[in-house]
């Protein structure tokens, strides 16, 4: 009988040792959620502040103060503006290929002569520049 009672007094503090365990990790849960929850709560509140402010910057009766205040501009004049046929042509820029450029000698010598390194790089000719982006013909506009 004495055996039985000793067993039962050891599963008895094996059992309140793992419900105290069971009790402790719930606890920190619990605490863990609560700051979570706090967390959450200060990200929605600094949301909520930057969402007032961003309405505040963005309204038009400011943002047209400070247009005013700042930039000068008047309304466009139908003297501005100009038809597309009286704007002059854009000069195609040709850009030269280095001496090195492999690909550009077979182009200019297709029948597989080595070119002649003094001779002058000649510039192709045509009224209007390449239609694709090969990057021999810059359709930068000049400055003004």
């Amino acid at each position: 009988m004495r055996i039985l009672n000793l067993c039962v007094l050891v599963l008895l503090l094996l059992a309140a040792g793992y419900v105290y365990e069971i009790k402790y990790d719930s606890t920190l849960r619990a605490e863990r959620v609560a700051k979570m929850r706090s967390d959450v709560r200060r990200e929605r509140d600094a949301i909520a502040a930057l969402r007032a402010e961003w309405a505040q910057l963005d309204n038009p009766a400011r943002l047209q103060g400070l247009v005013h205040r700042h930039l000068r501009l008047g309304p466009t004049k139908p003297q501005q503006f100009d038809s597309l046929d009286r704007l002059p042509e854009r000069p195609p820029r040709i850009v030269q290929p280095s001496r090195d450029d492999s690909i550009a000698a077979m182009i200019e010598n297709p029948d597989g002569k080595p070119p002649d390194p003094d001779a002058p790089r000649q510039a192709p000719t045509g009224d209007t520049p390449d239609q694709l982006p090969t990057g021999s013909v810059s359709t930068d506009m000049p400055a003004r």
